[in-house]
């Protein structure tokens, strides 16, 4: 196994294409794939499967490819300390919930680290998902949170498959609504308020339980629901519906507006948000500045940390 043959898994593993990749490290699409051959049949692994629409990384490939750029990284160190120049373009993913602070964060670590070329992914996305991309090192970085109702669940499928969780920070819950909501005005918001607002929650797909919701679930009866998928849609019918959800109390006024405030809310819980990684990994250098700057969001100004 070589630097060079890991470099052709990154390039096809990021092109998706063999013609493509061969192009960007100057290497013919035969040699390439030769190449990379070897390296399956050393490794004892599979890292891409071969179809009519090209070429797909197994999940096998996302665990090895996981290894690949951390070796990559650590040689391109090597090279900056020594040689004095870096010529690997920065590679780093995140996965996480619907997150502002997330968002602000990964922008500061592209304005650091992103030069001429570079390779970030930012994955907001279903709760397990963050969980499985981690696991398989699709993301270097989860961002999720606990509660005393769904801890016990999160701690056995992290030990599943062996991610530690790192707390940031515990809050109580805050009901996030427009700014023009009846209930803007509430020094603190009790369940019963919310009984005759829509409820807006991120939908969770195949694994749509309980357990894996990003919004503390009251125990009352709530009689309407809107399920959505991103955070936009969710801003929109919050202010269009006067809607509202659960979540941190944290608000980016740059991401957000002035429309969407947090109001205490008056309900026994906690959220425990933190990031998970793969245990005994250490995180790159990518990794480390993502969970400096955001902590520095999560208790700078610009964001609101009630």
């Amino acid at each position: 196994m070589t630097l060079q043959q890991l470099k052709y898994v990154e390039a096809v593993a990021r092109c998706k294409n063999i013609s493509k990749a061969a192009e960007e490290v100057f290497i013919s699409q035969p040699s390439l794939t030769a190449a990379i051959h070897q390296l399956e049949e050393e490794m004892n692994v599979q890292i891409f499967s071969r179809t009519n629409k090209g070429v797909e990384i197994t999940k096998e490939g996302e665990l090895f490819l996981g290894y690949a750029r951390q070796v990559l990284e650590q040689a391109d160190l090597m090279e900056s300390r020594f040689k004095g120049k870096s010529e690997l373009s920065p590679v780093f993913s995140v996965s996480c919930q619907h997150y502002s602070f997330a968002i602000n964060a990964m922008v500061d670590v592209i304005k650091e680290f992103g030069g001429v070329k570079y390779n970030f992914t930012l994955r907001e996305t279903q709760t397990f998902e963050i969980i499985e991309d981690v696991s398989r090192l699709k993301s270097e970085i989860g961002i999720l949170y606990k509660s005393s109702k769904n801890e016990e669940v999160i701690n056995r499928l992290l030990k599943k498959y062996d991610l530690e969780f790192v707390e940031i920070f515990t809050t109580t819950p805050y009901v996030f609504i427009s700014n023009k909501n009846p209930l803007a005005k509430k020094e603190k918001v009790t369940p019963e308020d919310l009984s005759d607002y829509p409820y807006l929650i991120f939908e969770q797909g195949e694994h749509n339980s309980f357990y894996f919701v990003e919004e503390p679930y009251p125990a009352i009866d709530i009689n309407k629901t809107i399920l959505v998928r991103d955070r936009a849609t969710l801003f929109n019918l919050l202010i269009g519906l006067n809607g509202y959800t659960v979540s941190s109390g944290v608000i980016s006024k740059e991401l957000n507006g002035e429309s969407i405030i947090s109001v205490p809310f008056d309900y026994d819980e906690h959220m425990c948000i933190g990031y998970i990684v793969k245990k005994g990994n250490a995180l790159s250098r990518y990794g480390a500045k993502y969970i400096e700057f955001l902590k520095k969001h999560l208790f700078c100004g610009n964001t609101k940390l009630s």
